[in-house]
């Protein structure tokens, strides 16, 4: 095997290491749905426990948070909005490919909540605050939340990028069992959806992103070039 060829394969290494975890998120989520669903209609006790927390103790400025992140992680703002202009500032950036990946692990993450929603048909909790669609588990909102933190990280590997991403998605989780939208395990099967839809698709976007980044280092390579010249 010569130099080249071992790169490539070094090079593909983070990639499948990728793939294998998102796959073992979804994994875990379909499992985690299948146990909710043999179980039947009882929800597990940390659920119980977790919602009863919340209904003992109302706070005013906690529903209304809840509530804007009712609208801004979900609806037309997460669904539509987000991903379009995300994929937007993506293009305007010479970055086609990742704004691609974007979108696809937006529709892909969205796809398969709704596909685990109609498998799993679980009811969510009666004293929900707010009007929502079939199915509670996985929570949707909590799912767009992890896709949207782990293609962030994908695409910009900062730490601070990870350290959001991940609150955004606890927040996010909190703000849905607050309004007792979903069961604490309900959000657990949304953010292992999300990541791993996120993971799988990064894998297979990987060269086609590297593409665009090595388009954008030559272009950067020849305007440096044709800078002007210091004179001596």
């Amino acid at each position: 095997m010569d130099a080249t060829a071992t790169e490539d394969v070094l090079d593909m290494r983070p990639q499948r290491f990728r793939a294998v975890v998102g796959v073992v998120l979804i994994a875990l989520a379909c499992g985690l749905g299948a146990w909710v669903f043999f179980r039947g209609p009882s929800p597990f006790a940390i659920d119980v426990w977790w919602n009863q927390l919340f209904a003992a103790a109302p706070s005013q400025p906690l529903y209304v948070f809840a509530l804007v992140m009712d609208q801004v992680g979900g609806h037309l703002t997460a669904v539509l909005i987000v991903p379009l202009l995300g994929a937007l500032a993506l293009l305007l950036s010479r970055r086609r490919w990742s704004a691609l990946y974007f979108l696809s692990a937006s529709v892909g993450s969205a796809l398969l909540v709704q596909v685990l929603k109609h498998t799993f048909g679980r009811a969510r909790p009666e004293d929900i605050l707010i009007l929502s669609d079939f199915g509670s588990f996985p929570s949707g909102h909590t799912a767009n939340a992890a896709t949207i933190a782990v293609v962030a990280a994908v695409l910009f590997p900062r730490a601070w990028v990870r350290i959001v991403g991940v609150a955004w998605v606890v927040l996010m989780a909190f703000s849905r069992t607050y309004l007792h939208a979903h069961w604490l395990s309900d959000t657990a099967g949304g953010a292992l959806v999300g990541a791993g839809a996120a993971l799988v698709l990064a894998a297979a976007f990987s060269r086609l992103r590297a593409r665009d980044e090595d388009r954008l280092t030559i272009r950067r390579l020849r305007r440096t070039d044709a800078g002007p010249a210091v004179s001596s």
